[in-house]
């Protein structure tokens, strides 16, 4: 937490140096979200038709971690931070994005037929989310 509070000195250090107002709005994720994402890019996974996670460019099947908050939820991108072995691939640290986020934080890596939603597609019983669920707020 330490770490957490001088990172957030040094933000509002710069903001101040380059006479940024300082905002904040505790319901609103998305910014940090997409910052994530844009850190993270690589790392991102989407829900197959078969109900596994394979990650969107080697299609290397991964599972959420069983400690993670999202083990049960199944959204269907992911960003995750990063890939533990044991008796199988987990991801660890995940959080739920969306699949355009990807083409605004890094257009020079993923081309819009890779990030195609398949929303419009069936999922497994109980898998994935629907589209009126995607829409939430946070």
């Amino acid at each position: 937490m330490k770490r957490a509070r001088d990172v957030r000195d040094q933000l509002e250090g710069l903001l101040e140096r380059v006479e940024i107002e300082l905002t904040s709005n505790p319901t609103d994720t998305i910014a940090i979200r997409k910052a994530i994402t844009a850190g993270y890019f690589y790392h991102t996974v989407r829900l197959s038709k078969g109900g596994q996670y394979k990650t969107v460019k080697s299609q290397q099947t991964v599972m959420v971690h069983p400690n993670s908050c999202l083990f049960e939820e199944h959204p269907r991108w992911i960003v995750y931070h990063e890939l533990v072995f044991t008796t199988k691939e987990f991801m660890r640290q995940v959080m739920e994005i969306e699949n355009l986020w990807l083409l605004e934080v890094a257009p020079h890596y993923y081309k819009s037929k890779d990030l195609e939603d398949g929303s419009g597609k069936k999922m497994p019983k109980k898998m994935g989310k629907a589209k009126d669920d995607l829409l939430r707020s946070y």
